[in-house]
Protein backbone atom coordinates (compact mmCIF):
# COMPACT_ATOMS: atom_id res chain seq x y z
CA UNK A 1 0.00 0.00 0.00
CA UNK A 2 1.38 3.41 -0.95
CA UNK A 3 1.17 6.40 1.34
CA UNK A 4 -0.76 9.48 0.34
CA UNK A 5 1.30 12.57 -0.41
CA UNK A 6 1.14 15.65 1.82
CA UNK A 7 1.33 18.98 0.03
CA UNK A 8 3.32 21.53 2.04
CA UNK A 9 2.59 25.23 1.65
CA UNK A 10 5.24 27.95 1.78
CA UNK A 11 4.54 29.10 5.34
CA UNK A 12 5.46 25.70 6.79
CA UNK A 13 8.84 25.78 5.07
CA UNK A 14 9.54 29.40 6.04
CA UNK A 15 9.23 28.48 9.72
CA UNK A 16 12.31 26.27 9.29
CA UNK A 17 14.27 29.54 9.22
CA UNK A 18 12.11 31.81 11.37
CA UNK A 19 14.03 32.17 14.61
CA UNK A 20 11.35 34.53 15.96
CA UNK A 21 8.93 31.58 16.16
CA UNK A 22 10.90 28.80 17.89
CA UNK A 23 7.86 26.60 18.62
CA UNK A 24 6.72 26.73 15.01
CA UNK A 25 10.31 26.27 13.85
CA UNK A 26 10.60 23.08 15.92
CA UNK A 27 7.23 21.83 14.63
CA UNK A 28 8.21 22.50 11.01
CA UNK A 29 11.46 20.59 11.51
CA UNK A 30 9.59 17.70 13.14
CA UNK A 31 7.02 17.64 10.34
CA UNK A 32 9.60 17.49 7.59
CA UNK A 33 11.44 14.72 9.42
CA UNK A 34 8.25 12.68 10.02
CA UNK A 35 6.73 13.19 6.58
CA UNK A 36 9.88 13.32 4.43
CA UNK A 37 8.78 10.48 2.15
CA UNK A 38 5.35 12.00 1.56
CA UNK A 39 6.07 15.69 1.01
CA UNK A 40 5.10 17.42 -2.21
CA UNK A 41 5.86 21.05 -3.04
CA UNK A 42 5.53 23.16 -6.19
CA UNK A 43 7.65 25.71 -8.04
CA UNK A 44 5.32 28.38 -6.61
CA UNK A 45 6.07 27.21 -3.05
CA UNK A 46 9.81 27.09 -3.71
CA UNK A 47 9.84 30.60 -5.20
CA UNK A 48 7.71 32.08 -2.43
CA UNK A 49 9.97 30.38 0.12
CA UNK A 50 13.11 31.96 -1.37
CA UNK A 51 11.60 35.45 -1.48
CA UNK A 52 10.16 35.22 2.03
CA UNK A 53 13.27 33.94 3.81
CA UNK A 54 15.57 36.42 2.07
CA UNK A 55 13.34 39.51 2.33
CA UNK A 56 10.53 39.19 4.84
CA UNK A 57 11.95 37.58 7.98
CA UNK A 58 13.14 39.77 10.85
CA UNK A 59 16.47 37.97 10.50
CA UNK A 60 16.68 37.31 6.74
CA UNK A 61 18.61 34.38 5.35
CA UNK A 62 21.43 35.15 2.93
CA UNK A 63 20.61 34.55 -0.73
CA UNK A 64 23.30 31.84 -0.86
CA UNK A 65 21.88 29.99 2.15
CA UNK A 66 18.35 30.35 0.77
CA UNK A 67 19.48 28.96 -2.59
CA UNK A 68 21.02 25.96 -0.80
CA UNK A 69 17.75 25.48 1.09
CA UNK A 70 15.80 25.54 -2.18
CA UNK A 71 18.18 22.92 -3.59
CA UNK A 72 17.54 20.75 -0.53
CA UNK A 73 13.76 21.23 -0.79
CA UNK A 74 13.90 20.13 -4.43
CA UNK A 75 14.67 16.65 -3.12
CA UNK A 76 11.00 16.37 -2.26
CA UNK A 77 8.51 15.61 -4.99
CA UNK A 78 7.91 18.82 -6.97
CA UNK A 79 4.56 18.97 -8.74
CA UNK A 80 5.02 20.83 -12.00
CA UNK A 81 2.88 23.81 -12.89
CA UNK A 82 1.29 24.00 -16.31
CA UNK A 83 -1.25 26.10 -18.13
CA UNK A 84 -4.12 23.82 -17.13
CA UNK A 85 -3.30 24.28 -13.44
CA UNK A 86 -3.22 28.05 -13.90
CA UNK A 87 -6.59 27.97 -15.64
CA UNK A 88 -8.03 25.74 -12.92
CA UNK A 89 -6.75 28.13 -10.27
CA UNK A 90 -8.28 31.09 -12.07
CA UNK A 91 -11.60 29.25 -12.23
CA UNK A 92 -11.47 28.25 -8.55
CA UNK A 93 -10.55 31.79 -7.52
CA UNK A 94 -13.45 33.23 -9.49
CA UNK A 95 -15.93 30.74 -8.00
CA UNK A 96 -14.75 30.85 -4.37
CA UNK A 97 -13.31 33.31 -1.89
CA UNK A 98 -9.78 32.02 -2.41
CA UNK A 99 -7.12 34.34 -3.74
CA UNK A 100 -5.58 33.23 -7.01
CA UNK A 101 -2.37 32.20 -5.20
CA UNK A 102 -4.23 30.07 -2.64
CA UNK A 103 -6.34 28.57 -5.43
CA UNK A 104 -3.15 27.64 -7.28
CA UNK A 105 -1.84 25.91 -4.14
CA UNK A 106 -5.11 23.96 -3.83
CA UNK A 107 -5.17 22.99 -7.51
CA UNK A 108 -1.53 21.91 -7.43
CA UNK A 109 -2.07 19.86 -4.28
CA UNK A 110 -5.07 18.16 -5.87
CA UNK A 111 -3.12 17.42 -9.06
CA UNK A 112 -0.31 15.87 -7.01
CA UNK A 113 -2.75 13.40 -5.48
CA UNK A 114 -2.22 14.76 -1.97
CA UNK A 115 -4.84 13.92 0.63
CA UNK A 116 -3.66 16.68 2.99
CA UNK A 117 -2.61 20.30 2.48
CA UNK A 118 -0.39 21.49 5.33
CA UNK A 119 -0.81 25.24 5.64
CA UNK A 120 -1.47 28.07 8.02
CA UNK A 121 -3.12 30.17 5.33
CA UNK A 122 -6.45 28.38 4.90
CA UNK A 123 -9.08 27.32 7.40
CA UNK A 124 -7.83 24.15 9.07
CA UNK A 125 -10.30 21.29 9.11
CA UNK A 126 -12.03 22.17 5.87
CA UNK A 127 -12.06 19.78 2.95
CA UNK A 128 -11.77 21.02 -0.62
CA UNK A 129 -12.67 18.43 -3.26
CA UNK A 130 -11.33 15.66 -1.01
CA UNK A 131 -8.22 17.59 0.05
CA UNK A 132 -8.11 18.05 3.82
CA UNK A 133 -6.61 21.33 5.02
CA UNK A 134 -4.49 20.91 8.16
CA UNK A 135 -2.79 23.65 10.15
CA UNK A 136 0.23 21.78 11.55
CA UNK A 137 0.85 24.48 14.16
CA UNK A 138 -2.46 24.13 15.98
CA UNK A 139 -2.38 22.23 19.24
CA UNK A 140 -2.48 18.52 18.55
Amino acid sequence: MSVEPRFVDTNVLVYLFDTDSPDKQARAQELLREEKDRIVVSPQVLGEFYVTVTRKLAAPVSPDAAAQAVDALCRFQVQALDSQLVRSAVRRSRLTRLSYWDALIVETALKSGADVLLTEDLQGGQTIDGLRVVNPFRAR
